[in-house]
């Protein structure tokens, strides 16, 4: 019997290594899966990549992970806002990476990894510092520059509920950059509000089918 409900967050991140890439879900609060990177706080993992929308807000969530230099280096692309002054400080100290990434490159390099293609050409980005090193090309007359696939060995996502399969629906915007990062990670964990049976979710509204989900588990009441 497939069932793949982890019965709590701890031992959903428990594999986690030092050193592994994850890809976080959210953007700004919207969808970020607080309480499984509360869990990975509590875990230990170091020196983490971390592909997210932004680079965290206030104290919590992923700003915390920041804050306690869990993490080694940032690809995103909102990495200063207000709140964002833990990784600010960090980056103005030398002591953790950025890779900046247009959001419409980024959302697409994490979907060319999840897709399957080796990369793709596009203008965001030409004639820019964002450019430098990468091959470019002209296409009916157009600069393009070609970006690479993100891949990542976890996803940490957000959903409204899942099943013991793993299939996922949404609320509303916290959707964002779910579905993508599911395909594009080795082990997809979802944080849902409620595990349903069977069948209680109409297949005409899975966003996110469970052969991309590895676990899900419920957050906390």
């Amino acid at each position: 019997m497939i069932d793949k409900t982890c019965d709590s967050l701890e031992r959903a991140v428990a594999d986690i290594p030092d050193g592994a890439t994850i890809m976080i879900g959210g953007f700004g609060n919207a969808g970020m899966p607080a309480a499984l990177i509360d869990a990975l706080l509590a875990q230990g993992a170091r020196e983490l990549t971390i592909v997210n929308n932004n680079a965290g807000n206030g104290e919590t969530g992923l700003a915390a992970l920041i804050r306690e230099k869990r993490v080694r280096k940032m690809v995103c692309s909102f990495p200063r806002q207000a709140d964002s002054h833990h990784f600010d400080a960090l980056y103005r100290a030398g002591e953790i990476e950025l890779e900046l990434t247009p959001q419409g490159n980024l959302a697409e390099r994490i979907r060319a990894a999840g897709a399957g293609i080796g990369g793709f050409f596009t203008p965001t980005g030409y004639g820019t510092l964002l450019a430098e090193g990468k091959e470019t090309r002209v296409i009916d007359g157009r600069h393009y520059v070609l970006e690479s696939p993100i891949h990542a060995d976890f996803a940490l996502i957000k959903a409204l509920r899942g099943d013991r399969w793993g299939n996922l629906v949404y609320r509303k915007t916290a959707r964002n950059f779910g579905p993508i990062m599911a395909m594009a990670a080795k082990v997809t964990i979802a944080q849902v509000a409620e595990v349903v049976e069977l069948g209680a979710i109409d297949p005409e509204t899975v966003v996110t089918p469970g052969i991309f989900v590895q676990r899900v588990v419920k957050e906390a009441a």
